[in-house]
């Protein structure tokens, strides 16, 4: 498998995650999305696929939207500690997750303890 199919096949294995993604209808009057830089949060170490994945996703998404995007990588606890990160940002759109399909599925149902509800505090974009 070549390292391009390799990349098109993670990339549809990942979940794209915004935490509240939908706008408040106050700040939709305001004007439009986006108007400041976003922060693509990625579950993983940097220098890997999922990175490299969530790297080249923010490239795109900042040139379609004409605002930065943050890649910021938050290792650590199979994943939970990026998506306590982004369920605790402020419910206006500017977090988004490059989740893992058991960031959201499996690690509710292994770990109860985990500091986020996956269908509360997500919206899928």
């Amino acid at each position: 498998m070549s390292s391009r199919s390799f990349s098109k096949l993670l990339l549809a294995s990942l979940l794209l995650a915004a935490g509240f993604a939908s706008l408040p209808p106050a700040q939709a009057q305001q004007g439009a999305y986006p108007q400041k830089p976003i922060k693509l949060i990625v579950p993983f170490p940097p220098g890997g696929a999922a990175d490299t994945i969530g790297r080249i996703y923010g490239e795109k998404l900042s040139e379609r939207l004409k605002q930065p995007v943050i890649v910021e990588n938050k290792p650590g606890a199979g994943t939970a500690i990026a998506a306590e990160f982004v369920a605790r940002a402020a419910p206006d759109g500017y977090t988004l997750s490059l989740a893992p399909a058991g960031q959201l599925t499996l690690l509710p149902n292994l770990n109860k303890k985990v500091a986020y509800d996956p269908v509360k505090d997500f919206v899928p974009v």
